[in-house]
Order: C-alpha cells, then sequence, then structure tokens
C-alpha cells in the first residue's frame, strides 16, 4: 500500500514548485486558468488536491473564489507561503472524502491527479465526492493523460517518455491492474555533492477516456466538452491528453 503522505513529503514538495518554467509557465498556466475562470463564472470553485497553488492562486488573482483540498502537509505548508488561509481556504484531507462545504459552481482536478487514486474504486469516489460539493448542474474539470500502450513493444513493459539533457522519464506498466510507474531520473552538476543521479518514483492508476466518462455516470455527471489541451484543441484518437468537463445534472 503507497503511503501518499509519505510519497508527498517536505522533499517532494520543496522541489516541486518551478516558477516561471515547466507546468508553471505562463503559456501552461495562462490558458489554464482562462478556461477554469469561465467555467465558474460568478460562483466559487473547489481544487482537489490544491497542492502548493500552481493553479490556485493566479485563479484566485483572476477573481474566483477558491477553496482547496489537499492530502499532503508539506504541501499546504507550501501554499501557505504564498497565500494565506483567509485567501485560499484548505481543508487537509483525502479528496476521496474529506468534504470542504457545497453548492461550488466549479469542482477540479488537474495535471493528472486522478491517477494518483490507485483503485478504480477510489477513482468513482472521487466523481461522488465532487458530486457532493457541487451545486446542481455545476462543473467537474480534470486534466489527464491518455495511456500510450501502443508505444508498448512487444515484450518490453516499459517506454522512455522524455529524454533530454539531465532529465529521463521512463514509465513501466502493470496492464492487468492499469497500473503504470513513472521513474523520473535527474542527472548533471546541479545535483547535490555525491550523487551521480537522482532517482523519483511516483506510481499511478490510468484511465481511459471511456472508463472515465462512466465513471462520472456513475456519480451523476454528463460529459459537456472534451478537448485535448486548454487551449481547446480537438480532442482525437491521437491526443496524449485530455482535459474533459463534467456537468451535474440538476439544470
Amino acid at each position: 500500500m503507497i503511503n501518499q503522505q509519505e510519497l508527498w513529503d517536505a522533499d517532494a514538495a520543496a522541489r516541486y514548485d518551478t516558477p516561471g518554467v515547466g507546468m508553471f509557465s505562463p503559456e501552461v498556466l495562462g490558458p489554464t486558468v482562462e478556461v477554469l475562470s469561465q467555467l465558474a463564472g460568478s460562483g466559487p470553485a473547489l481544487e482537489f488536491a490544491i497542492g502548493t497553488g500552481r493553479v490556485a492562486i493566479p485563479l484566485s488573482e483572476a477573481g474566483v473564489q477558491v477553496t482547496g483540498i489537499e492530502l499532503s502537509h508539506a504541501m499546504i505548508a507550501g501554499l501557505r507561503g504564498k497565500a494565506d488561509e483567509r485567501r485560499i481556504p484548505v481543508v487537509q484531507g483525502d479528496m476521496i472524502d474529506a468534504s470542504a462545504g457545497n453548492n461550488y459552481s466549479l469542482v477540479f482536478l488537474v495535471f493528472n491527479t486522478i491517477s494518483n487514486l490507485l483503485t478504480q474504486d477510489e477513482q468513482v469516489q472521487c466523481f461522488r465526492n465532487a458530486a457532493l460539493h457541487l451545486a446542481p448542474g455545476g462543473r467537474f474539470v480534470i486534466e489527464l493523460w491518455v495511456p500510450q500502450l501502443r508505444s508498448l513493444p512487444p515484450g518490453h513493459g516499459g517506454t522512455v517518455e522524455v529524454s533530454q539533457p539531465g532529465y529521463l522519464l521512463v514509465d513501466t506498466y502493470d496492464v492487468l491492474r492499469q497500473h503504470v510507474t513513472s521513474h523520473h531520473v535527474q542527472f548533471g552538476p546541479e545535483l547535490e555533492a555525491g550523487r551521480n543521479a537522482r532517482i523519483d518514483r511516483t506510481p499511478h492508476r490510468y484511465i481511459w477516456p471511456a472508463e472515465l466518462d462512466l465513471m462520472a455516470r456513475l456519480a451523476g455527471f454528463e460529459l459537456e466538452s472534451r478537448w485535448a489541451d486548454w487551449d481547446r484543441s480537438e480532442f482525437t484518437a491521437d491526443s496524449r491528453s485530455h482535459v474533459s468537463v463534467y456537468r451535474l445534472a440538476g439544470l
């Protein structure tokens, strides 16, 4: 059993933020915040797995009232270094059952984080918890990657997803359980003295879009929109990720 509190510890939280680059770059955050702000409208928004506030802080700056749920104490501490409780309230707990009230117009879960839940039952419960927080007609937005099983060579259980100076990302698959483990290998002179490389591993349960849609239906949602990215590009059979917008029945 994976202990997510230990996985997302103080060391992971300290290395999570990469201001201005990667997932913190303006070209990533700009479209993300724009779409979420439009979907929230004049109502409040709730972020599951708010982390250190990568999306919540700029969304709050855009005028949306944002609350968060976060399991990791270390991630919450990182957020608190940038925004206080009055500005962005956070409930410490698991996104499958923690409560932060109700009548939100938007709940969102970005950057593949639903895959941190390692069983189908937990992922379904995440949808149900989102439904409990939403006002009738509210939306639940999920950003998730598409499993790249077509790239698995016959007889091999892994793929190299990223290869660049100082960094390798290798994914290994357990197709029976729909589990994938991401191996993040960092190397080069920027590492602390005495280390030739650093390896971090994160486990996930991958979800096909059709399976995700069924989870949504079980919780009372209907698929409203699906794009390949936050720029609202068309989702196709070759898309490597998607942004899916689910609407709760009631309006």
